[in-house]
């Protein structure tokens, strides 16, 4: 898979690129700055992936977006604000990676991105519900065992309508269950991506859990 990292940022685009080489089956073609410098790669590239920031200095990743045709697009930005997520996903971006990120994180966005180039393989003219599922990613990954589907929406619900980052006992009393039990679910919608653990420091001792909703 080759790939085209795009970030205004001369250091970040490095970090980023570093990231990406560290994965199997990717390797980094070019980095570009600026919005037309992104658009002059793609079309001289044609890259099969490009890593693309929405700030950058002459148009925004958003527009860039916009004009790329017959590129995959793994938008990567601080931008927060639901408005800036939902325009990415209808300009048709595989993924959206929020800014800071690890290598780890990119990595998993990576494979999942190259599970699907691979699903792709093989595949007739025309096609099924479950092939289509599994394009989209909407195949439900099972659950350890121990949890049930049940228990694991309600705690994600409860996480999601709260708004704020919740450690595992506030989870536990807002859901109506034990702290072990909404810790358990809390660490697996981290697994999956739905959530994420941000650690509160306080004044002394070891950290406090907090999980927050990212999906």
């Amino acid at each position: 898979m080759r790939v085209l990292v795009v970030d205004d940022d001369f250091m970040v685009a490095r970090i980023h690129s570093g990231y990406v080489a560290r994965v199997p089956g990717f390797e980094v073609v070019a980095t570009a700055h600026t919005g037309a410098d992104a658009l002059e790669a793609v079309r001289r590239l044609s890259p099969d992936l490009v890593l693309l920031d929405i700030y950058l200095p002459d148009i925004s990743g958003l527009e860039v977006l916009k004009k790329l045709h017959d590129v995959d697009v793994l938008m990567v930005s601080a931008a927060r604000d639901l408005p800036t997520v939902r325009e990415a996903m209808r300009g048709g971006a595989v993924n959206y990676l929020l800014k800071p990120f690890t290598a780890v994180a990119l990595a998993e966005r990576l494979q999942q991105y190259a599970r699907s180039r691979r699903s792709l393989t093989g595949l007739g003219p025309e096609v099924g519900q479950d092939e289509v599922d599994r394009l989209f990613g909407t195949t439900k990954t099972p659950l350890p065992k121990g949890l049930s589907t049940a228990t694991c929406d309600l705690v994600a619900q409860t996480l999601r309508e709260a708004g704020r980052d919740l450690s595992a006992g506030e989870a536990a009393e807002l859901a109506g269950l034990s702290r072990v039990s909404a810790r358990r679910y809390l660490e697996h919608l981290c697994a999956v991506g739905k959530a994420e653990l941000r650690p509160r420091y306080g004044t002394a001792g070891r950290p406090e859990h907090r999980y927050h909703w990212i999906e």
